[in-house]
């Protein structure tokens, strides 16, 4: 495991050479991209396990695990050692033309470590990048064109994943060039009595999907991550997928966040014995290099023509022989690890922490799986105000849902226990100290 540092903080947060930086980076990036002000964000120079360093030698606890990504820990030294070895041998491949033994080893890994008889991968770059693999390959397959989807699930911003993005602020600049086809389903909330709330849901998804021809596919996050934690009723997605084989429709999952141990199970879905057609996943796959895969059942994935020279979807990076080599090294620190049960285990034990937490006056509900947890608060002005508060006394966060007024927990899977019921202890403090302005 790695060590179990706290927050050593050196001055005032942000520092001098983070808000030099901020000028600069202002002056040449997009001011679409990165939100600057006095008191947000900080420039990050290094992390290692649970921590993260910035230019002006401050070190902090992460609670995001840099949106869930580094779930081996934060430059995980066999993960680097492995990027570092194959940089050396063969940094780049030429996508869907000559592949690589590594290309062919990880995607072996993929079919055993997937559920079920998901065992053909289409490597990809970005989660964006696998999810349209996903719609492509689904419209392909069904020869329907439109997906139904979920309100408040992220999918991506690619132009393609925008069209099943579930985040009205998204879609609504660039509203005209999408299709709007897709039909958009409310995402069940857990319900006061079991069975109930799953029953109205699948019911009401059912007459939806009846009363539209040109459906071919569901589309859903497991737990939806950036929509604010959303935990849906016990036995939801075993009941969809009922539904999906009532109406001939495949079930493609985006566990693009859960994925690779994040609730406490290699997949979220396993939870409920839940195989789909298609699986999307990213993120935590390689430890922070970028790369991704939609992995599907053979006949699914054999929807696509066998090539003949010239691949109808492809990218200059398929199969990079670096991120190969990385997520085959990072799943190996999972394994390593049991770093699975790690997040089982923490999950339980944090019940009644956050059950404390559900008590702070502001805090509308605490809810979760394994190391993914979402804390609602009353409104987004106080969350903002809460990551920002929280960044000076130092541990990491970021906000999520639809509105912006959930902190999200997605710490290292590696976290040390020490560090999380610090940092846990340093949010609620917080809580307490700004809830009431």
């Amino acid at each position: 495991m790695n060590d179990d540092r706290l927050e050593e903080l050196h001055g005032e947060v942000p520092g001098a050479r983070t808000h030099e930086l901020g000028v600069r980076l202002r002056a040449c990036e997009s001011r679409g991209v990165t939100y600057l002000s006095d008191d947000f964000p900080v420039f990050w120079e290094s992390a290692s396990g649970a921590n993260v360093f910035d230019v002006d030698g401050n070190a902090f606890i992460d609670l995001s695990g840099a949106f869930g990504v580094a779930s081996t820990g934060h430059a995980n030294p066999y993960v680097a050692s492995a990027i570092a070895d194959q940089a050396l041998r063969l940094m780049h491949a030429m996508g869907d033309v000559h592949p690589t033994e590594v290309r062919v080893q990880l995607m072996e890994k993929l079919a055993q470590l997937a559920p079920g008889d998901l065992s053909k991968s289409y490597l990809a770059v970005t989660g964006s990048d696998a999810i349209e693999t996903a719609l492509k390959t689904a419209i392909l397959a069904t020869g329907k064109p439109a997906v139904a989807a979920f309100k408040g699930g992220y999918h991506g911003l690619s132009l393609g994943a925008l069209e099943v993005c579930g985040f009205e602020q998204f879609r609504e600049p660039f509203a005209d060039a999408l299709r709007s086809r897709t039909l958009f389903l409310d995402f069940p909330r857990p319900e006061p009595v079991a069975g109930e709330g799953t029953a109205a849901a699948v019911a009401t998804i059912r007459d939806a999907i009846a009363a539209r021809n040109d459906v071919g596919a569901i589309l859903i996050e497991p737990i939806q991550a950036r929509g604010g934690c959303v935990v849906p009723p016990k036995g939801f997605l075993s009941a969809l997928r009922a539904l999906c084989d009532e109406f001939g429709l495949l079930l493609i999952l985006d566990e693009i966040y859960t994925g690779f141990g994040r609730t406490g199970a290699m997949f979220a879905a396993v939870d409920e014995g839940v195989v789909p057609d298609i699986l999307c996943v990213g993120k935590a796959m390689a430890g922070g290099f970028p790369i991704s895969a939609a992995i599907a059942k053979p006949a699914v994935m054999d929807a696509w023509e066998a090539s003949r020279g010239e691949s109808l979807h492809t990218s200059t990076y398929l199969g990079n022989p670096m991120g190969c080599a990385a997520a085959l090294a990072n799943i190996g620190e999972i394994e390593r690890l049991e770093l699975v049960n790690r997040a089982r285990h923490l999950g339980h034990a944090l019940g009644a922490r956050f059950d404390s937490l559900a008590r702070v006056p502001p805090v509308v509900e605490c809810r979760g799986r394994g190391l993914m947890w979402g804390i609602e608060l009353r409104d987004a002005v106080l969350a903002d105000a809460t990551v920002k508060a929280a960044l000076r006394h130092g541990v990491i966060l970021i906000p999520c849902g639809t509105q912006g007024n959930v902190l999200s927990i997605t710490p290292p899977l590696t976290i040390a226990e020490r560090q999380l019921y610090r940092a846990l202890d340093i949010v609620e403090d917080v809580l307490c100290k700004h809830g009431g302005t």
